[in-house]
């Protein structure tokens, strides 16, 4: 063989040996971008991390129908309540990476849950990924209508005068009306009893049979409010509601900056494809412009909040350490 055949040999070689290289790496990748581009062929779970009938069960019924219409396949809500969220937020954590197992969980378990469980069963920061936020969900200060105080300044003031004869109850300890409970207690110098519940539902069942005095209500409490079982008292919001124009804010009656709102929104297991991801969020806020959904958030008291998947995860940040703060100077930890 001459020494010019040889180069010519050598060099095709090399050319069949690169083209092996890509096509190697080419049969690597798609797989990945077929079962992407073929997702979703079968039923899509939503595990909701509290009891039906609170917010968060709520607002992922309210989005089942345009996400069942926009992606073809039946999107089924189940309730996994339990430690503050954990539990139906384990259940995704440890699910496939797929798209097919989602969560709804408010706020409060990514960025308050690590502060109050020093041993979780999971890293939310680590083993969910934030898909969409739906909605920016308020608190409000209610109680029965029997009740001595008939507004918020009297009714701080009858707390002042009534140490530890009081009682309030909450979703659970660490959730978003809890917190703004402790919140309460400590600018205003007062004290009261916590009654941990399994969910916001359960907590209002016990306000209104007179189990307890008050409570922070994520807004379950409104068609009893506007049906005067349940009288509201002021929202622990930076802003008054369009709900109830009428009624202060905690800040207004003297618990400057005061701000006890969360945001519900979706997570993923870690690892899930970042086509995905960018498909779901893209059809969840589509779904939020939507009068259903928007309708069941605003009877809520909330207000839809789209974001992407990013900000979504700045969000989070910034909650936690807003109510991080007032975890350890509470010195709360979770059931």
């Amino acid at each position: 063989m001459s020494f010019i055949q040889f180069r010519l040999s050598a060099k095709t070689s090399a050319a069949r040996c690169a083209g092996l290289v890509v096509s190697a790496a080419l049969a690597f990748a798609l797989p990945g971008a077929a079962f992407a581009q073929a997702w979703p062929a079968k039923p899509i779970k939503v595990i909701v991390n509290f009891p039906p009938g609170g917010a968060a069960d709520q607002i992922a019924r309210s989005l089942t129908q345009p996400l069942q219409e926009a992606l073809g396949q039946p999107v089924v809500v189940e309730n996994k309540s339990g430690a503050g969220g954990n539990i139906g937020g384990e259940a995704v954590a440890k699910a496939a990476p797929d798209g097919y197992t989602l969560l709804m969980s408010s706020g409060g378990m990514v960025s308050v849950n690590p502060h109050i469980y020093p041993k979780m069963p999971f890293d939310p920061a680590k083993d969910l990924v934030p898909v969409a936020s739906a909605a920016r969900v308020l608190v409000f200060l209610v109680t029965q209508p029997t009740f001595p105080a008939k507004d918020a300044k009297e009714f701080l003031a009858h707390l002042k005068a009534n140490p530890g004869k009081l009682s309030f109850g909450s979703p659970g300890n660490g959730s978003s009306p809890h917190l703004a409970a402790e919140m309460m207690k400590s600018q205003a110098g007062v004290f009261a009893t916590h009654v941990p519940y399994r969910g916001a539902a359960p907590a209002l069942t016990d306000l209104l049979a007179g189990q307890l005095d008050f409570l922070f209500d994520p807004g379950v409490a409104i068609p009893h409010i506007k049906a005067g079982k349940v009288r509201v008292l002021a929202v622990g919001s930076p802003k008054r509601s369009p709900l109830f124009p009428d009624v202060p804010t905690l800040d207004e009656v003297g618990l400057k900056g005061f701000d006890a709102d969360t945001v519900f929104g979706f997570y993923a297991p870690a690892g899930t494809p970042a086509e995905i991801i960018a498909r779901l969020n893209r059809e969840i806020n589509k779904a939020l412009t939507l009068p259903g959904p928007r309708e069941r958030i605003a009877a809520l008291g909330g207000e839809v909040a789209p974001m992407t998947p990013a900000q979504f995860h700045d969000k989070a940040l910034e909650d936690g350490k807003r109510f991080g703060k007032v975890i350890r100077e509470r010195k709360i930890v979770g059931d």
